[in-house]
């Protein structure tokens, strides 16, 4: 394939060597120091605000042309939810800037020492196509907020919203340091190939290997925001309205967001045995209210994907699992939402992300088995749990491992800056959103100082029984000791 460039400050459609030299200008554009700026920081996340208000029809257009999302859930997941975490970053940009003093032992006076945030360079992102607007620009914030210059590499799946990107950005941001740069997998191992001073990838944990490896080739760190299997526990809930809350913040996980290509959407649900009918019921009438309007459904990203989840309902016990659902539209790559009961464990449905509307329930003795069950798995991107047992609560949390754990509730770690967003294992690893996205394109450089006032002979040859004392004591944290010895008041032993 060959290497596509949307319009950035004029130039036309470039092959590698082109490629090379907008990279080399970003480059260029970091070593000359103004990237580093609070002003230059400032101006660039003003300008991708102003970018994201003035462009707001145009990006639920194309998010609509290459997901089919309803533009309030494109506006509610995307594009709004980035306008605030621009604004977020605004707000707090000077203080994520500013030295971040240390505490020092009483034995290192006259020491201060702080860490002082220093940007990493030329940053890479690669973003993935279920979120195309989201996953490409909340990085950016981050990079830019910590003062690199940036290639974003927008995923070719989703080309409306690539074109958007590779179009729009350049005219509202510095396009000497932040770059967009279009294409398909062939354009992505040529920018592997180069040095980065940092990558942060989303996508399949196939691909993020292959990231990986070209990153080892010059040291590169690594963020991956990979995904997994993400289960939710569905305790047997006694009050009727907590039932049904519950059951429309699953709904709203699984099928609300991109026809559940997310993430950190439910990948299965967890139920006891005795619960499950009345589970599949509630289900079935939230379907009822929240998409009986299949516009407000998003579609399946293209064809190939489509496919592998037909050919996932059309294996013979799958199929003999559905529940609810299973129609599919092939013409408008919809499959609707679609209920199955404990289908076979070993088959694709239940091994692999689902990444579609296929919700698999998957019934258990007991309640407290699930953590079991989630234990025997890779560990997932998130767990979500719907109880009111505090005990069982604890077990969760200290029993499994996971990127997050999140109670009574789905998707909202996502939009709080203040949490926290990564995996752990096979998940992925490095965190972002919020400061956590700052600090994860940011070098934290601690900086010492020290007089010349006082000095500790101690510490220095020729050796000696008191010296070692002294320096035992002074590791021990035992001042008073310390000053006896120093000043000859207190014997000393090799063992004291």
């Amino acid at each position: 394939m060959a290497l596509i460039t949307g319009k950035k400050c004029g130039d036309e459609e470039m092959g590698a060597l082109g490629l090379e030299s907008e990279v080399a200008e970003a480059r260029t554009a970091f070593d000359s120091g103004k990237t580093k700026g609070f002003e230059w920081r400032k101006s660039q996340l003003k300008a991708l605000l102003r970018l994201l208000q003035e462009k707001e029809d145009d990006m639920l257009k194309v998010l609509k042309e290459d997901l089919g999302k309803h533009r309030v859930e494109a506006f509610r997941d995307e594009v709004g939810a980035v306008a605030k975490s621009v604004d977020n970053a605004l707000l707090n940009l000077k203080k994520w800037m500013a030295p971040e003093k240390l505490s020092l032992p009483l034995a290192a006076i006259p020491t201060v020492a702080e860490i002082v945030p220093e940007p990493l360079g030329v940053v890479l992102v690669i973003s993935s196509w279920n979120f195309p607007i989201g996953l490409s620009l909340e990085p950016l914030i981050g990079a830019i907020a910590a003062g690199n210059a940036a290639v974003l590499k927008p995923s070719e799946l989703a080309p409306a919203t690539s074109e958007f990107l590779a179009d729009a950005v350049p005219k509202y941001l510095d396009c000497e340091a932040i770059k967009v740069i279009q294409g398909g997998p062939q354009v992505a191992e040529q920018l592997l190939e180069l040095k980065w001073d940092k990558i942060f990838f989303t996508g399949s944990a196939r691909v993020g290997r292959i990231v990986m490896t070209a990153a080892a080739k010059h040291l590169t760190p690594v963020t991956l925001e990979l995904g997994g299997k993400c289960p939710a526990i569905f305790d047997s809930l006694k009050s009727s309205r907590d039932k049904k809350v519950a059951v429309g913040r699953v709904a709203g996980a699984k099928w609300g967001s991109c026809l559940g290509q997310a993430c950190i959407g439910v990948d299965y649900l967890l139920v006891n045995d005795e619960y499950a009918p009345t589970l599949i019921e509630l289900l079935k009438g939230v379907i009822k209210e929240f998409f009986s309007n299949s516009e407000h459904l998003a579609r399946i990203v293209n064809k190939h994907h489509f496919q592998r989840l037909c050919n996932i309902l059309q294996d013979e016990l799958v199929a003999a699992s559905v529940v609810h659902g299973g129609s599919v539209n092939a013409e408008e790559l919809f499959i609707e939402p679609t209920i199955l009961l404990n289908p076979p464990l070993d088959k694709e449905i239940m091994t692999e992300e689902i990444f579609g509307p296929l919700l698999p329930i998957i019934t258990l003795k007991k309640i407290e088995d699930s953590i079991e069950f989630i234990r025997a798995r890779p560990k997932p991107l998130v767990i979500y749990a719907f109880t009111h047992d505090e005990k069982f609560k604890r077990r969760i949390v200290e029993d499994t491992s996971s990127g997050c754990v999140i109670f009574n509730d789905t998707l909202i770690q996502y939009v709080c800056d203040t949490i926290p967003f990564g995996g752990v294992g096979q998940s992925g690893f490095g965190q972002y959103h919020g400061k956590f996205s700052f600090d994860n394109f940011s070098n934290r450089k601690p900086v010492g100082r020290r007089s010349f006032l006082i000095e500790f002979s101690f510490r220095y040859p020729p050796w000696n029984e008191k010296k070692l004392q002294l320096l035992r004591h002074i590791y021990r944290f035992d001042y008073i000791g310390f000053v006896l010895c120093f000043l000859g008041l207190k014997r000393y032993s090799y063992r004291s």
